[in-house]
């Protein structure tokens, strides 16, 4: 794969950035992390990553899946996104969007955004994601949806 691509700064269409509300009280707190009513994604699984301290998961491109992904802590991340999708109003941009402990958010990625994320924390870093489709299809019988950038010296889909 070659590459020859200039990305500006600039948000991306589709991506949809939400403040998350922790809800405290004496035993603790409550976060609602997706509503039916408040979004048309309709998620198909869901799972939970822990990242070690500064390392990097990403970039990768899904052709159809969108992640919903949910950073709330422990851990803050730095997230970089690109969009890739040649018919897209913003394509050529990138975003640097930061979530955790410190800035609960969800963040919405449709197909075609490049994104990855790297802990910046020196704790462990956890990550929830409710993607709209199954990982390799009913049955984990379908190739896996899925361009990992990190494979390419040449990308220019890079976190530092």
């Amino acid at each position: 794969m070659s590459f020859n691509m200039n990305f500006k700064e600039g948000k991306i269409s589709g991506v949809e950035i939400k403040k998350l509300k922790r809800n405290l009280d004496r035993r603790g707190w409550l976060c609602e992390i997706y509503r039916s009513d408040e979004s048309d994604l309709k998620p198909q699984m869901s799972y939970v990553s822990f990242t070690y301290p500064h390392i990097v998961r990403g970039p990768h491109e899904h052709r159809f899946q969108s992640d919903f992904f949910i950073f709330l802590g422990p851990g803050n991340f730095e997230i970089s996104l690109w969009d890739n999708r040649k018919g897209s109003k913003t394509y050529g941009n990138k975003m640097i969007v930061y979530g955790g402990s410190d800035n609960p958010i969800s963040l919405l990625i449709p197909p075609g955004v490049v994104h990855g994320y790297k802990n910046i924390s020196y704790e462990m870093g956890m990550v929830v994601n409710l993607p709209d489709k199954l990982y390799r299809g009913e049955g984990k019988k379908e190739e896996v949806d899925e361009i990992r950038y990190e494979n390419f010296l040449d990308s220019p889909f890079k976190i530092e």
